[in-house]
């Protein structure tokens, strides 16, 4: 008699070929349903799936170089006297506006104007003196050496005059360009000295902005190039300029160059000092442009679908360039007038049906 395990094993055997066959049923019966629906193998066959398109265009394309820069006065100046005097009268109020040539300190000159009267006095009698002695030597009455001494007196007191005129010059403190001025040191009845600080003298129209630039960015940097600075003073105001100098030495600590532009400043909003964030346009030229969010990864490969003559999506690998607010340069893969999705991204497959929307209208995002 047999063991009844053993029965139980002998009926499992014999049920196993048809188990087996109807496990490769339903293989086969799930293989042909998952290809029907969009994503799949034959995604193609489904329903259109709506998405927004743009065409690929060339548009005006370049490099952008940032950097930080501060902001520097046109010209400058410290104003100070130059003689020990007293002030008499200061003529300007703290951040005026000046003319070049305006007065803006007047020293007490009392001793030199005395000076000055005296000078003038003894140039006109040397002068009346020489105009006598040179009729007399005409008439062969005095020697020409006597004539000599006169006409060197007279040329002595006429020195005199200007020397003591150049010294009240001195005492008028004027603007040597316009420009704004800042806070004054002095008050009438103040004693200065040579060097004694008065003001300061600022040309801040137009502003210079001296930045520095890795030295590997040189052969794309030249003069004239436009640039775009920002300040924290200002925020969401863009100030435009131009690159007017490069210097001529790398530093050989930073391996950088230093760069100096200048920038419109009529409104005076940019001071000296400003610390400015600066982008550089470099490399003008003419570009296929696309919007950023069409671009899709595998990988290290960049794709996007473009919309086939037959109304259905085609992946294309494409090589991206320099990227900049939203948009991206395409280098290769794609040409002019072609049209890539956009929107509802989310269902696209390559062969898929599409219907393309109003742009004017929100792209359906179903997934």
């Amino acid at each position: 008699m047999r063991p009844a395990w053993r029965g139980s094993w002998l009926r499992s055997r014999a049920l196993l070929p048809g188990l087996i066959g109807l496990a490769g049923l339903v293989a086969c019966g799930g293989g042909e349903t998952a290809g029907t629906g969009p994503g799949g193998p034959g995604a193609g066959g489904g329903r259109p799936v709506p998405v927004a398109v743009v065409p690929v265009e060339r548009q005006p394309w370049s490099d952008s170089i940032q950097a930080l820069g501060t902001a520097r006065a046109n010209e400058s100046v410290t104003i100070t006297a130059k003689v020990t005097e007293t002030v008499v009268r200061v003529n300007f109020e703290d951040g005026q506006e000046v003319a070049a040539g305006a007065v803006l300190v007047d020293l007490s000159g009392r001793a030199e104007t005395a000076a000055l009267a005296e000078a003038q006095v003894a140039y006109e009698e040397a002068s009346r003196l020489y105009e006598r002695q040179l009729e007399l030597s005409r008439q062969g009455t005095i020697s020409e050496a006597v004539l000599d001494q006169q006409r060197a007196a007279r040329d002595t007191a006429k020195a005199r005059v200007d020397a003591i005129r150049a010294r009240l010059g001195d005492r008028v403190i004027t603007a040597p360009f316009a420009g704004v001025l800042g806070f004054r040191a002095v008050s009438p009845g103040t004693l200065v000295t040579p060097g004694t600080v008065i003001t300061t003298l600022d040309d801040v129209d137009p502003i210079k902005v001296d930045f520095t630039v890795p030295e590997r960015f040189l052969s794309a940097l030249a003069v004239g190039q436009s640039i775009a600075a920002r300040t924290a003073a200002w925020p969401g105001v863009s100030f435009e300029g131009r690159v007017t100098s490069i210097e001529s030495r790398i530093d050989p600590v930073t391996r950088a160059v230093t760069v100096r532009a200048e920038v419109p400043n009529a409104d005076r909003r940019l001071k000296p000092g400003m610390l400015m964030t600066l982008a550089v346009t470099a490399n003008e030229r003419e570009s296929l442009v696309i919007p950023e969010i069409a671009v899709q990864a595998i990988r290290d490969r960049n794709f996007v679908f473009r919309v086939g003559e037959d109304g259905r999506a085609q992946q294309v690998f494409v090589t991206l360039g320099a990227r900049r607010a939203g948009r991206v340069e395409v280098l290769d893969g794609l040409e002019a007038g072609d049209r890539i999705v956009t929107d509802g991204l989310v269902r696209v497959r390559a062969g898929v049906a599409l219907r393309i929307q109003d742009p004017a209208r929100a792209p359906e995002r179903a997934g």
